[in-house]
């Protein structure tokens, strides 16, 4: 007979992925083996004895913050009367990062001593002291520093609780560096009592609230993070983080947003406890930021509030304001007669509006020029004559170490025009004369490598078109499939955040899992309505945290919205869901790649391309129009009834830490006997 093996302890780190734990310590749990009391166990780092970390909670878990742990790889192991029964390989990285972003840009200048300072930085990552401060809600609704320990002040607002008596409202605000960048942490406490992350605040609903900027920009600093001082999540028991690195028109880069949204969360897991979920709000540049980490990184938020939204960067404001900068210039070299109303019809945004086309070929420069007038990185900065070595600031520039550099050092631009018809649909609804759409075709170009025109269109190379679907720089919306989403969606067509982009997301969301019913969308509610996101998202949530069904997340998602958050918009002060009339009130108009044919999702980003055939074109040209038009694309045309080239599903947690195209991060390292 074979003698019963005794049963295993496990191992479990609470504050994120074993592998992906930052900065030296981890909220650790230990499941003591069958039988064996939790003051048996010994805990060990290594042989360092962790044992009195840990602490026995209400319910009953055996849970500690294991600190100490050296940089790479540590083993914890648990053992009862000297024999051990559960090990686990934990994985600590760096607190100024990467974790799994790759090789950070250099040069980085630090900001720690921008007001309220955390002193000078201590080392190249530009970390500093963590700092503590404290704010109240006064009655007259206005967040006032106070000191602790002071008295209260007499106009200090109450807040209400369902399980005990009022509390005053005071904010705790912490301030530190994570990652290269500088965090912001605030949370409403009782200053009266201690707290634990196995035994946390009364007031907390153990529900994180993280805030993304707006904005497109390639800074090569620290930068400074939003305001966390948000009443509506303060007062609903949510801790409310950001960072630096969170604000995109800093850092454009969702692959450090994404991993610094990690580390936030295990910081805020180890100090105040663990997480029932975490929201994530921002718009513009904050939204997309929100989309692509859902995307390609599911797990990090639970629920999305996007608001200005575009569906990423590359096939959103990037690729849209070079081809806005391609026909402007394009029409600003003919000697052809373009009123407002047929430059707005090539671009699609309706009427005569020429203001989101003004605007965006302004703006190209932002992304593709690496002298854009922003001298990104100070002295250190690209110039052609003096600097022609020097730090290059273009938006792919700053995605180095997930695009990869070509031969010259450079990003190559993710840019692609080769077949594009400008105008397309412009002509065949009657919008512009053929003269015209034949006339912006022969003159349309495109960019040098330094963002200058050239009279040829843009071919990127083909490895790169596929490199952007697979790391998830173009959002698809599998990921999106395991997140509630509420977009607020605005109604004005003059502004580059036009409504427009609500509808390709939608679209996209169909395209990938036959529906979008987890994405709602509220066109502009006005104050005067008392609606709230937050609200709707946070009973989502806790709907879907109640559902105890084996059924994947997807279904729950579907399964679990409440019945009250449904698309629609606000009518004469009055919720309308039939979102046809939305739609004729607030109608949206469209973009220059729609107007050129593309499919709905305009995810496209290198056509394949068929022959130009006037047989079978859709518009009728005269045989010196046509003569004409042929020149433009001797290749061919985009043929759209074909998948984009390149075009393949996005590969989820890729890590770049072995240089540009990343690796799959694999699965995460479990407890062993």
């Amino acid at each position: 007979m074979w003698a019963a093996q005794a049963s295993p302890a496990s191992i479990v780190v609470l504050s994120t992925r074993a592998d992906l734990v930052t900065d030296g310590d981890a909220l650790v749990e230990v499941v003591p083996p069958a039988g064996v009391a939790a003051r048996d166990l010994r805990v060990a780092v290594d042989g360092r004895d962790v044992t009195d970390a840990f602490h026995v909670t209400g319910e009953g878990r055996v849970v500690g913050l294991v600190d100490g742990l050296r940089l790479g790889w540590n083993t914890l192991t648990v053992s009862v009367n000297q024999v051990a029964r559960a090990r686990l390989r934990v994985r600590n990285h760096p607190r100024g990062g990467p974790v799994f972003s790759g090789d950070q840009v250099t040069p980085w200048t630090c900001s720690t001593t921008e007001r309220p300072s955390l002193g000078p930085a201590i080392d190249a990552q530009c970390n500093a002291p963590t700092s503590t401060r404290f704010v109240y809600r006064s009655t007259a609704g206005a967040f006032q520093p106070w000191t602790e320990g002071s008295p209260l002040p007499a106009d200090v607002a109450l807040l209400t609780r369902d399980d005990g008596p009022s509390l005053p409202y005071i904010v705790r605000i912490e301030r530190g560096t994570m990652n290269r960048g500088i965090h912001e942490i605030a949370v409403v406490v009782d200053v009266t009592r201690p707290w634990t992350p196995w035994q946390p605040q009364p007031h907390w609903g153990r529900t994180l609230l993280l805030k993304y900027g707006g904005g497109t920009g390639q800074r090569y600093a620290q930068g400074t993070p939003s305001s966390v001082l948000d009443d509506d999540a303060l007062r609903r028991g949510f801790v409310v983080a950001t960072s630096s690195m969170l604000v995109n028109g800093q850092h454009a880069n969702f692959v450090t947003a994404a991993e610094t949204s990690l580390m936030l969360k295990e910081h805020v897991i180890e100090t105040y406890g663990e997480l029932r979920y975490t929201i994530g709000e921002g718009g513009s540049g904050g939204a997309l930021l929100q989309y692509l980490i859902a995307d390609a990184y599911p797990g990090i938020l639970d629920g999305l509030r996007p608001t200005q939204d575009w569906p990423d960067s590359i096939s959103g404001a990037y690729r849209e304001f070079v081809d806005s900068g391609v026909v402007m210039t394009a029409i600003e070299a003919s000697d052809l007669t373009y009123t407002d109303a047929d430059r707005a019809a090539i671009g699609g945004f309706g009427g005569t509006n020429v203001t989101v086309f003004n605007t965006e070929s302004r703006r190209v420069v932002d992304y593709i020029r690496p002298d854009d007038g922003t001298r990104c990185a100070g002295e250190a900065s690209y110039d052609p004559v003096s600097n022609p070595g020097g730090v290059r600031c273009t938006f792919q520039d700053f995605m180095a170490s997930v695009l990869g550099r070509d031969a010259e050092g450079r990003v190559p631009m993710p840019y692609d025009n080769v077949g594009v018809q400008y105008g397309l649909l412009a002509v065949l609804e009657g919008r512009l004369s053929v003269d015209q759409f034949v006339d912006v075709n022969v003159r349309a170009g495109g960019y040098d490598a330094d963002g200058h025109w050239q009279p040829v269109r843009n071919r990127m190379d083909e490895a790169l078109a596929a490199r952007l679907y697979r790391t998830g720089q173009i959002v698809q919306g599998r990921g999106l499939a395991r997140v509630p989403i509420l977009a607020i969606r605005g109604t004005n067509n003059d502004d580059y955040h036009y409504p427009y982009r609500t509808v390709v997301m939608r679209r996209r969301l169909i395209a990938a899992n036959g529906h979008a019913d987890t994405h709602v969308y509220w066109i502009e509610p006005p104050p005067q309505a008392g609606v709230s996101t937050l609200d709707a998202m946070d009973r989502w949530l806790t709907a879907m945290a109640a559902d105890r069904s084996a059924d994947p997340l997807p279904v729950k998602v579907v399964r679990n919205r409440p019945a009250d958050v449904t698309s629609g918009c606000w009518i004469a002060g009055a919720k309308v869901d039939d979102l046809a009339r939305c739609e004729a009130v607030y109608p949206h108009e469209r973009e220059p790649r729609t107007m050129a044919g593309d499919r709905g999702t305009i995810a496209t980003m290198q056509c394949p391309l068929r022959p130009l055939v006037r047989a079978t074109h859709p518009v009728t040209f005269t045989d010196a129009q046509w003569r004409r038009f042929e020149t433009a694309f001797p290749e061919g045309v985009c043929d759209v009834s074909r998948p984009g080239v390149g075009e393949q599903p996005t590969i989820v947690w890729l890590t770049y830490e072995a240089g540009p195209g990343g690796e799959p991060l694999g699965l995460p390292p479990i407890s062993e006997p």
